[in-house]
């Protein structure tokens, strides 16, 4: 059992843990692993000098090597008080001598033993945990003070002994691998920001147009109010016009959200199948769903159905996928100012199957290999990239595939073939 601590030293270590907390809250990542740092060492400092002191006696131990260490680890409990450059400094300081000096000196005047060897490679796996420009600064100055210091206050011959240059070759790959993952999950984390910024320029994208025909109708409304009230019914019905159409604006969006989070939210979901569903049924949920500018917009969409067929999926997952191929399609025919989309169901075929036909602007031969690559847009720009890169996946994950025939300025079909469960007609 250890005696308790004296009452002011209990206040102030919690006076320090409260203030641990809240800066983790308040500042920034780098000074909070500073924070951190120091706080371990000023703890493990003095509690590994008491083990390898007494519970396990190394060959060497120095009670003034490990204050200073202690010493620089309490300075970096202030470290929210810093400047930038007064903080890079610390560090630079600190961690060469904290970790690649001091272990390194142990190790060599511990003549390579086992447990100084691996408390060293330990120290390297933390050093490179910071900005690898920095660790390879620090390394290189600590490691060349280290040997300095060894070969003047210890025996120099212990530098060139296979016990310390066998750790060599394991100590550089374990920070060029260490390297390569930081590397790693920055790309990754700029892949995410990518994905992330091409998801709000969709939203944006998707929004700003009806945003702008609010804008206007507001502005009508206000200029027909400005001397009182409608005098005409000409204007009245202009007045009742421009509210129908903020009403409708405002569906519209609320409709594309819901469409943009459906989308989202299938990204984290367990693709499997789990229940039987029926291809009408999806289709005509994802015709109702759908965010139809106008009435001529949604008379441009028809469907066919040959025989009604069901396949294994998921039916939420289902109208997801329907609902980003009706959304390209009529944005298709948008670009090209012409064409129809027609839906076909036809449970007939082997294997059952669900044509996309729209005919207007189709897709380049350069373009078709590429269109069901995530974060891939044709034309550029034109929507996240994300939506025929998920269709393909939750196919894939119900046995099913999609694949285009395509003519540039002509027409595309996505064909969607479903494994055979059962077949009906309607």
């Amino acid at each position: 059992m250890f005696p308790p601590l004296p009452a002011n030293w209990t206040r102030r270590l919690q006076a320090q843990l409260q203030n641990l907390l809240h800066y983790r809250a308040q500042e920034q990542h780098a000074t909070m692993r500073v924070l951190l740092l120091a706080a371990i060492g000023t703890v493990s400092m003095p509690l590994y000098y008491l083990i390898w002191q007494r519970f396990f006696p190394q060959e060497y131990e120095s009670l003034p090597l490990r204050a200073l260490g202690i010493v620089l680890c309490l300075l970096g409990l202030f470290a929210r008080h810093y400047s930038t450059r007064l903080l890079h400094l610390y560090l630079l300081v600190t961690l060469s001598y904290v970790l690649p000096f001091f272990f390194t000196y142990m190790f060599l005047m511990n003549h390579a033993s086992g447990v100084w060897g691996e408390s060293l490679l330990i120290a390297l796996v933390l050093l490179f945990h910071f900005e690898t420009a920095l660790a390879l600064q620090a390394y290189l100055a600590g490691t060349l003070l280290a040997c300095v210091a060894a070969s003047v206050t210890g025996d120099s011959v212990i530098l060139l002994s296979s016990a310390v240059l066998q750790q060599l070759p394991i100590h550089w790959f374990t920070m060029a691998g260490l390297s390569a993952a930081k590397v790693s999950r920055h790309v990754l984390a700029q892949e995410k920001l990518a994905g992330l910024g091409a998801g709000l320029a969709s939203v944006a994208h998707e929004l700003r147009t009806p945003l702008s025909s609010v804008q206007a109708s507001v502005r009508g409304l206000l200029r027909m109010y400005g001397g009182g009230i409608c005098r005409s019914g000409e204007e009245k019905l202009g007045a009742l016009d421009a509210l129908a159409r903020i009403q409708f604006e405002v569906r519209h969006m609320n409709h594309m959200i819901d469409l943009f989070l459906l989308s989202a939210s299938a990204v984290r979901q367990n693709l499997r199948p789990v229940e039987n569903v029926s291809m009408h049924a999806s289709v005509t949920a994802a015709l109702q769903r759908y965010p139809f500018t106008s009435d001529v917009q949604k008379h441009r969409v028809a469907l066919e159905l040959r025989a009604n067929f069901q396949f294994a999926g998921q039916s939420e997952l289902a109208v997801i996928v329907l609902l980003n191929l009706l959304r390209n399609a009529l944005k298709a025919i948008q670009r090209a100012g012409k064409g129809r989309v027609r839906i076909i169901i036809d449970g007939q075929h082997q294997p059952p199957r669900l044509l996309f036909i729209d005919t207007g602007s189709g897709i380049a031969p350069q373009h078709l290999p590429y269109i069901f690559q995530r974060f891939y847009s044709y034309p550029a720009h034109n929507g996240s990239g994300i939506g025929l890169a998920l269709s393909q996946e939750i196919l894939r994950a119900w046995n099913s595939r999609i694949r285009c025939v395509t003519r540039e300025q002509g027409y595309a079909i996505f064909i969607l073939e479903f494994p055979s469960i059962a077949a009906s007609a309607s």
